[in-house]
């Protein structure tokens, strides 16, 4: 499907990769964080080529916020700092992230707060506000590079524009990836 692409992605860019079902944009998408080797050319980083011997040291720099988000029904606190032993978690961070992801406000008005349960695979929570609480776990994760793989496609227009809002309050050192079919969310991108 791929052929001929030759792309330059700069540091604490917005790019947007949009097309119609089936054109590729999740297979480059793959590609580019590693899950996918291509079958010909390369990916560099900073001129390095990435192979099996650097993948997983490429990978650590990436988190991908998918269409749905994967929550455990265990607390918020747990679920931002997914795969974090939970004595080692560090509120402080997980509350700085948060409110990054403009989700802060609605977690502190639950009963139990940052200990509140999601309910399996966050049936308590509203698409808009797992898809905040995916962009707190990659800001928890301190990614360097966060791939929106159609995480927007299943929300309503108000929902979106929240979500769009926590993007666009990010630390302008992460470099931003969209899939996406909607033109509304490629509007603030560098390049697409």
């Amino acid at each position: 499907i791929l052929k001929n692409i030759n792309l330059e992605i700069k540091k604490g860019s917005v790019v947007g990769i949009k097309g119609p079902t089936g054109c590729g944009k999740s297979t480059l998408g793959g590609i580019i964080i590693g899950l996918l080797n291509p079958a010909r050319g390369q990916l560099l980083v900073d001129d390095i080529l990435i192979n099996n011997q650097n993948m997983t040291a490429w990978q650590k720099n990436i988190s991908i916020i998918p269409q749905s988000i994967f929550l455990n029904d265990v607390s918020i606190t747990e679920n931002i700092a997914i795969g974090v032993n939970p004595e080692d978690i560090n509120l402080e961070k997980v509350k700085k992230v948060a409110r990054q992801a403009q989700i802060a406000s609605f977690i502190e008005g639950t009963p139990n707060q940052y200990e509140e349960t999601v309910g399996e695979r966050g049936i308590r929570l509203s698409g808009g506000q797992r898809q905040r609480i995916g962009i707190a776990r990659a800001l928890y994760r301190e990614a360097k590079i966060i791939l929106f793989d159609e995480a927007t496609n299943q929300l309503d227009t108000d929902t979106e524009s929240l979500v769009m809002q926590s993007i666009n309050n990010l630390n302008k050192e992460i470099t931003i990836i969209f899939i996406a079919h909607r033109l509304s969310i490629l509007k603030n991108c560098d390049q697409i």
